[in-house]
């Protein structure tokens, strides 16, 4: 396989990596990147697959131990029940929301000025959400009710809109209906396990026909390398949290949206998925 094609993967694995857990969208870092790279053909809706099963490996790597302790205590242990439950009541939302209106969203949505305007706005949204005064209802993410995560789950379904950010909603959603911002961004990794496998199964099904066996190292170097850089990520943001708020993703996530309409206005990027 032609080295340069490989370095490709490896570069989009590492922006996906790096933007999948961060308020900040992967998809439309993910479309400008192809973009620039000329990776964004029809294989590149299979690769994109390959790269996001990369960034879930990372998160379980990182809270395996809770995870197998979860599951070991799942028959008998009350606080393991009520986690699991509040994942799976978050995770609901989704795929009843993904699975009616994903495909609408994606034919008459995924337009520059869509992407920009949420961008824009969702960066606007989390300065004002810094802002405000936080009243701290639940400090750990074993305080949840299971309305608490319902309510989580209808917040993650603004993601559908492209340029959203599964994460950010998440995340600022959380800290806005109570939750601290470390048990806001821990749901949030939780909760993109049981999303982002969900929704790779379903693309994999949708996108079969472009399978290939020659594609295997492709999809093992985006692989990789999207592993490495969210496992790094991850670590990262959650040192982050405990001393810093989010205002410098926002003002990022509004110069992203200026570049988003810039590029399509010059017909640099095709913003249409």
């Amino acid at each position: 396989m032609d080295l340069v094609l490989l370095v490709k993967a490896a570069i989009m694995g590492i922006v996906e990596g790096l933007t999948e857990f961060l308020p900040i969208s992967s998809t439309g870092h993910l479309i400008l990147t192809g973009a620039l790279l000329h990776f964004d053909d029809e294989k590149a809706k299979v690769f994109d697959i390959a790269i996001q099963t990369g960034a879930i490996l990372a998160v379980i790597l990182v809270y395996w131990q809770r995870i197998r302790e979860t599951i070991v205590k799942l028959p008998s242990d009350r606080q393991a029940q009520r986690f699991a439950t509040n994942v799976l009541v978050a995770f609901f939302p989704a795929v009843v929301l993904g699975l009616a209106f994903g495909k609408a969203i994606k034919e008459h949505l995924f337009t520059a000025p869509v992407v920009a305007t949420t961008f824009i706005l969702g960066g606007f949204i989390i300065l004002w959400a810094e802002r405000r005064n936080h009243k701290v209802r639940v400090q750990e993410v074993d305080d949840m009710t299971w309305l608490d995560a319902l309510k989580l789950g209808f917040v993650q379904c603004l993601a559908l809109i492209p340029g959203t950010s599964r994460s950010g909603s998440t995340i600022i959603g959380g800290m806005l209906l109570g939750l601290s911002r470390k048990a806001a961004t821990e749901f949030s990794f939780f909760l993109a396990i049981p999303t982002l496998i969900g929704a790779g199964v379903y693309s994999l099904f949708k996108e079969r026909a472009l399978l290939s066996a020659a594609d295997i190292p492709l999809f093992a170097v985006g692989l990789v390398f999207s592993f490495l850089a969210a496992w790094l990520c991850v670590r990262w943001l959650l040192r982050y949290i405990s001393s810093h708020s989010f205002t410098p993703f926002a003002w990022y996530r509004i110069a992203f949206g200026i570049i988003v309409l810039l590029t399509a206005f010059t017909g640099w990027v095709d913003w249409r998925d």
